[in-house]
């Protein structure tokens, strides 16, 4: 915009909300309208990620009315897709084929029009290198850091990560019970996608017998005769922590959708195949569910509140000092800024040599990569 403009109106900051949905979205949101509201600001909202771009009514003004009370909301009240790339948007053509296209020029164009002088884009890995794309092109853009598998590299933790393993330890707490009255095998699937951080997290706060995750491949014998030694003992029950991305020793991880256009591949399944494993290894009653989506709703705790309130805060203020293409990260006891892309440049795997895996060794639990008895 000109300096006569800039001088005739206010500043316009817009925000959005791509990828998986977490616990603390809606208090960031807050956060940024009540910081650029005190700045001056006219904020506005991109419904369905960039989505509302491109749709009739689909950037809304957002006020202190609007966002009154939204601390403790789980979700987020701007909606989000995990298929929003406008690099590579998927579009359905009239015989029903699905065609990918790049709309990153009518991004722009659409960025533009509104008037918007910066965009604060809360998402995870993909959503922030979509970010850091876009930055590219121009759009002056900051990053705020969201996933419950708190697999970002540039950030000690990020928001939704403790209340989804808040939600995980809560279930198997519940298992614990059903599984000793019945002498069962408990297996259940927790999400992380490619790391066992959830896994992980809440299989050693809830008391797993095993956790299986991604970065420690795994053999099911091993753990079956884990649970069998457990068994000849009392009380006879296990209960085994499997992260969604997790695979066997020079196995693969189990996967779910076809990979055709419109429907990728996606981490699934892994669970009920080692259920299915322990019944035949052990003989002993097994059972499996998966947590899924659970894992993303709900109430945000007071930590990831707390956190997703620093993070939006902070974003505006890397805006009001021009410092742009970046992305907000907790380095304690600061919040800093980090480049977008240094951001999403690596994956924080769980280090299978750390304290938490340690810890879990010395107290027995199985991570099915134990030696053969000699």
């Amino acid at each position: 915009m000109s300096s006569s403009e800039a001088r005739t109106r206010p500043f316009r900051l817009a925000v959005n909300t791509g990828g998986g949905d977490a616990p603390g979205l809606n208090a960031v949101i807050r956060a940024v309208v009540l910081a650029g509201i005190k700045n001056g600001w006219e904020v506005f909202g991109i419904e369905r990620g960039y989505q509302g771009l491109w749709e009739e009514d689909g950037v809304v003004p957002l006020t202190a009315k609007s966002v009154e009370g939204l601390t403790n909301v789980g979700g987020t009240i701007l909606g989000t897709t995990n298929r929003g790339d406008p690099f590579a948007w998927r579009r359905t053509r009239s015989d029903g084929s699905v065609e990918t296209i790049d709309k990153s020029n009518e991004l722009l164009e659409s960025f533009h029009r509104h008037r918007f002088d910066a965009l604060i884009a809360i998402g995870g890995d993909g959503s922030l290198r979509i970010a850091a794309e876009l930055s590219e092109l121009g759009i002056p853009i900051v990053g705020v850091p969201k996933t419950i598998d708190n697999d970002l590299a540039s950030t000690q933790v990020t928001f939704g990560f403790r209340t989804a393993v808040q939600t995980a330890t809560d279930a198997i707490d519940k298992l614990h019970s059903t599984a000793r009255s019945h002498e069962r095998i408990m297996v259940v699937e927790l999400m992380g996608r490619h790391t066992g951080w959830i896994a992980l997290f809440a299989g050693l706060s809830g008391s797993a017998d095993a956790i299986l995750i991604p970065e420690i491949p795994f053999r099911t014998e091993a753990v079956a005769r884990s649970i069998r030694a457990k068994y000849a003992r009392e009380p006879r029950y296990a209960i085994v922590v499997v992260a969604e991305g997790a695979r066997p020793l020079g196995g693969d991880p189990a996967l779910v959708g076809s990979g055709n256009e419109g429907d990728s591949l996606r981490y699934g399944g892994m669970g009920e195949r080692i259920a299915q494993h322990l019944s035949i290894l052990t003989s002993f009653e097994t059972r499996s569910l998966v947590l899924g989506h659970l894992q993303r709703g709900g109430v945000p705790n007071a930590y990831d509140r707390l956190l997703a309130l620093r993070f939006g805060a902070a974003a505006v203020d890397l805006v009001a000092q021009g410092d742009f293409g970046c992305m907000v990260s907790l380095d304690p006891p600061e919040v800093l800024a980090v480049p977008l892309l240094e951001a999403v440049e690596h994956t924080k795997t769980v280090p299978t040599e750390g304290d938490v895996v340690r810890t879990a060794r010395k107290l027995g639990v199985s991570f099915g990569d134990e030696d053969e008895p000699g």
